[in-house]
């Protein structure tokens, strides 16, 4: 695959209307159902914060803002993408609120959210600094931005986890979806997208504060959060 369809806005958002139908369901089977506990566990740390208002951003087929809308029942939760056959199952699926809209240029004023989320979505921006930005803007001062992405694990487990990710997952996904091209795509955005302190220092450089990092399943998944810029 060439560099320059890697990075395109267009690329990425045909790959999504592609394999919207089946995209939750290649998920779950090729994370072994961990990516479902990984949602859960976001929905008890946004539920700690009592918000009012979230923000699911690049929510697609709605699986995180489905959980959310569970584990805060009080919250009324936004669901954001910009491919809108994605939005369109969400919302078959439950979804209450959706809009079809960029991360990169979210139509909402600054200080709308108590909380705003996105899970494994940044990694497939063309400007991650530019979407957490974005973010940080909508995000009310102190509130909370959580990014759940998968993340490459340390020590002897990496190398068998880019085994996986480069020949095995666009295999099997390949099979399930019908669009091969797509996961490959995914192996190679998830060994580009930073992880650990690099991303702790690429949230500070978007004017998020007390930034954190999780470790999940060995790590080969993360949850970061950081608190929204002071007034």
């Amino acid at each position: 695959m060439e560099k320059r369809e890697v990075q395109n806005p267009e690329f990425v958002k045909g790959a999504f209307a592609r394999i919207c139908k089946k995209y939750s369901l290649a998920n779950h089977v090729l994370s072994m159902g961990t990516d479902i506990l990984w949602r859960r566990k976001v929905g008890r740390l946004v539920a700690e914060h009592k918000p009012g208002r979230i923000l699911d951003v690049a929510t697609g087929t709605g699986d995180l803002a489905l959980e959310l809308q569970r584990s805060c029942p009080d919250a009324d939760v936004m669901g954001a993408d910009f491919c809108e056959e994605m939005l369109a199952i969400a919302r078959d699926r439950g979804l209450k609120e959706s809009l079809v809209a960029d991360g990169l240029e979210l139509p909402f004023e600054d200080d709308s959210f108590d909380v705003v989320t996105v899970a494994f979505g940044l990694r497939n921006m063309s400007d991650w600094k530019g979407g957490l930005q974005e973010m940080a803007r909508v995000l009310r001062p102190s509130g909370l931005l959580l990014v759940l992405d998968f993340s490459l694990p340390e020590g002897l487990l990496r190398r068998p986890y880019a085994f996986y990710l480069n020949r095995i997952l666009p295999r099997i996904a390949g099979l399930l979806t019908g669009e091969r091209d797509a996961y490959d795509y995914l192996a190679g955005s998830i060994e580009r997208f930073p992880s650990g302190g690099a991303m702790l220092d690429l949230l500070s450089e978007a004017g998020l504060r007390e930034q954190a990092w999780k470790p999940l399943t060995k790590g080969i998944a993360s949850i970061y959060t950081g608190k929204g810029p002071d007034e």
